[in-house]
């Protein structure tokens, strides 16, 4: 699907100033939106929205379908009259500018649950109906997501694979005990997830009156210990006490010489085929039910992905093995007709993946931080973009424009400053001009550009274990001179929403 002349920004929820130490779907991300449509903007970029596990990626969740609990407004539930002002003085210390998943964690949850009894015992008659016709609508995937949270519970944690062996495979009987057994934990998961798919939904409703559209982003691989494997390990290469027998990597490069090890489980593709990619049907339909674009991750694994034995200790010792291809899109677009999907194609790209690629006018990424390092003929050169394309800065794993450009050899930074003719007094702002004069459909930054800020304010650093996901930014740096400056860029070079 091709998209419309426009720009947006990249900054996921967790992101935004809250007093409750993460962001959240409250008040500050209304203000997110109107502060996007006075810069001119279209689009807001998100990172996954699923709920988060250890490491706190959205890249590795519990669930390919559920949201993350932690990004529920309790503003937004105070006012729905569930908890008291005066319950949030409870509140520990959080810091303005990042992220203590652990603390917030231990803060939020129980007023969440508290708010359920609350429901439970006459509170909001309202949300208690919607509620209810919520879980009908969300059967599908919430009852095994439901069941599956709650078993972890009670299992401190710990990942299925490590659970009895008649729950962790799933025996009939046992199911049906577990469900017994924990009715109550299982309604709390499904109010949770209730509270976060209606905040969201009202916020995305309010996004679209305001001109913006919301680009989303779906992993190709879901997480081992996820509710996705637990209930449907018919689909997944998994012995028969349901431990993977290959893992998802990618082969050793010119960054690796050992490749990278992901561990993630990989689909059995052939019985995905046979239900006619019911699952993949699902999942898309669900991810385009929260956004209205999604960016799919990996994308050249659907053509081809690397398969590693899962007991190698890196990733050297793999074989690429063909990935659906065609199939898997074309029974997509039966179903959903034209896709708007995004395909992250960055690294080494094959004459196949690229023809995967076209054959549905899926719009590919290009990189303004990778372009500079080898010579004209650079793919992610701007003079060598076709259209059809999406052009970032940098994204969440990239370090910030102005962090990048400063631990930049001299070679390299004499050729960013060349192909700009500028000097490097504002090399975030020359390279966001950079990404809007170029003939790409989407301009995207990371607002860290936006707002000129360093290597503090990465989002991630592939390969770091801890000290990632946490960046935030104070409600202050929203200036209306910020947004004045990017409309006027966008009006100049023809990125402004239509409506205008």
């Amino acid at each position: 699907m091709r998209f419309p002349r426009s720009s947006g920004i990249l900054l996921h929820p967790t992101s935004l100033p809250s007093a409750w130490g993460i962001g959240d779907l409250g008040q500050s991300a209304y203000r997110f939106v109107d502060w996007l449509a006075e810069a001119g903007q279209s689009l807001w970029q998100i990172l996954p929205l699923g709920p988060t596990g250890y490491g706190d990626s959205p890249y590795q969740c519990f669930s390919a379908f559920a949201g993350n609990p932690l990004l529920v407004s309790l503003d937004k539930l105070v006012n729905d009259g569930l908890f008291s002002r005066k319950e949030l003085q409870t509140a520990p210390f959080f810091p303005d500018d990042t992220v203590d998943y652990g603390a917030v964690i231990h803060f939020k949850l129980p007023l969440l649950n508290k708010s359920f009894e609350r429901i439970r015992s006459g509170a909001a008659p309202a949300h208690k109906r919607a509620f209810e016709e919520f879980c009908v609508a969300e059967a599908s995937w919430l009852d095994d997501y439901a069941l599956f949270m709650a078993i972890k519970e009670m299992h401190s944690g710990a990942s299925w694979d490590t659970w009895d062996h008649d729950i962790a495979t799933r025996r009939p009987a046992e199911l049906r005990r577990w469900r017994d057994k924990l009715t109550d934990p299982i309604e709390t998961v499904k109010y949770l997830q209730y509270l976060f798919f209606s905040q969201w939904r009202e916020l995305k409703a309010y996004a679209h009156q305001r001109g913006i559209r919301i680009i989303g982003d779906a992993p190709i691989f879901v997480a081992y210990d996820s509710a996705d494997v637990w209930a449907h390990p018919e689909l997944f290469y998994l012995d028969e006490e349901g431990r993977p027998t290959v893992v998802a990597g990618v082969p050793p490069d010119y960054f690796s010489a050992t490749g990278q090890l992901w561990g993630n489980p990989l689909y059995r593709w052939d019985r995905m085929a046979e239900t006619g990619y019911a699952w993949w049907i699902a999942r898309v339909k669900a991810t385009l039910d929260l956004v209205d674009i999604v960016r799919l991750d990996h994308f050249r694994g659907f053509e081809a992905y690397w398969e590693v034995p899962a007991d190698e200790p890196t990733a050297v010792n793999g074989r690429w093995v063909q990935g659906p291809g065609e199939a898997l899109f074309a029974a997509l677009e039966r179903a959903l007709g034209d896709l708007p999907i995004i395909a992250e194609d960055l690294g080494v790209i094959t004459p196949p993946v690229e023809a995967l690629r076209d054959r549905f006018n899926f719009p590919g990424m290009k990189v303004l931080q990778f372009a500079f390092s080898t010579n004209a003929d650079n793919a992610y050169l701007p003079h060598n973009y076709t259209r059809n394309c999406i052009v970032y800065t940098g994204t969440h794993d990239n370090d910030t424009t102005l962090g990048w450009f400063n631990t930049r050899g001299n070679v390299e930074r004499q050729a960013v400053l060349q192909y700009l003719d500028r000097d490097d007094s504002d090399i975030a702002g020359d390279l966001i001009r950079l990404a809007m004069v170029s003939v790409a459909d989407v301009a995207v930054a990371p607002l860290q550009d936006v707002l000129r800020l360093g290597s503090e304010a990465r989002q991630n650093t592939p390969g770091r274990l801890g000290g990632n996901w946490g960046w935030r930014f104070r409600a202050e740096a929203l200036k209306p001179i910020v947004a004045k400056s990017l409309r006027d860029m966008v009006a100049t070079y023809g990125r402004l929403p239509k409506k205008h």
